[in-house]
């Protein structure tokens, strides 16, 4: 397999086979990231990625899932896409599932019809960064796509057949907004309804310009004890009337979190409740990592 700088894919992508259809991330200006920062945007060409995946079958015998990387590889055509995904299904029929990034802008690109194709050919998840419930929040970090839109992008996703997960960061609203953040935070969830909801806690970076912020005291962070009042507020504005598996239990949240809402959300709220009577039951900061 060739691969170009760092490669990242979602926790449950941890045992897929990982085929870079892209370089980088098409939008590459969200503040608090810094993944693809020593990358310039590209496709790759679609024969380099035939010839890597062949190179892939002639070594393993047994391949369940493939993540399709870099940050949004769901950039390309259907057309391209189609093709890889005929490939895999070849190449590969053991497959069960090919996963991908996506962006509000590349699900809203695609037509109804063109994402029912995807479902059909294979795609079983696709995972889309939210961030924020809050338009405000959302253009402090450059996210470059409105609440509304990402709700609409997941709808889709989801009347489509795909299951749609969705990531949102404690604390991204600092101490001036966190309540706006959590508020709106958990009405989008209930808007959208996705399969999945993945809450993680913001982690800053060097060379970042959420870095740079803090730094000037334009941003202040939340304390531990702040991200899970702030988590209680956000579960508890989430109301959904369909399956939806939350988890919290990312490496770098202070408290995990793991149900399916809507069942379990009193459940999830009493284990708030006893972290916040004892905040030394959080996970030292010594042992978050991204």
């Amino acid at each position: 397999m060739r691969y170009e700088g760092s490669v990242y894919r979602p926790p449950s992508e941890a045992d897929s086979l990982i085929l870079q259809v892209t370089i980088g991330c098409a939008h590459n200006r969200c503040t608090f990231c810094s993944m693809y920062k020593d990358k310039t945007f590209r496709i790759r060409p679609i024969q380099e990625v035939l010839e890597d995946l062949a190179w892939a079958r002639s070594r393993y015998t047994h391949i369940e899932k493939i993540f399709l990387a870099d940050g949004d590889a769901l950039v390309l055509p259907n057309s391209a896409l189609l093709l890889l995904l005929h490939e895999i299904r070849e190449q590969f029929p053991e497959c069960r599932r090919v996963g991908v990034y996506g962006s509000p802008q590349d699900v809203l690109r695609k037509t109804a019809d063109e994402l029912k194709e995807l479902r059909d050919a294979g795609v079983g998840i696709v995972y889309i960064g939210a961030e924020s419930g809050s338009d405000r929040i959302l253009a402090a970090i450059k996210k470059g796509a409105t609440a509304a839109e990402l709700i609409q992008a997941v709808q889709l996703l989801e009347m489509a057949g795909i299951p749609a997960s969705v990531t949102f960061i404690s604390g991204l609203g600092g101490t001036d907004h966190w309540q706006e953040h959590a508020v709106e935070s958990g009405k989008m969830i209930s808007q959208m309804e996705p399969s999945y909801v993945g809450l993680l806690t913001l982690m800053v970076e060097s060379g970042t310009e959420l870095n740079n912020d803090i730094q000037n005291g334009s941003f202040k962070l939340l304390t531990p004890a702040q991200v899970i009042e702030e988590t209680e507020l956000l579960l508890h504005n989430i109301d959904v009337s369909k399956k939806c598996v939350f988890r919290s239990n990312h490496a770098s949240n202070y408290l995990s979190l793991a149900g399916t809402l809507p069942e379990d959300k009193d459940a999830m709220m009493e284990t708030i409740k006893a972290a916040r009577a004892n905040v030394a039951s959080l996970k030292d900061e010594r042992f978050r990592m991204l």
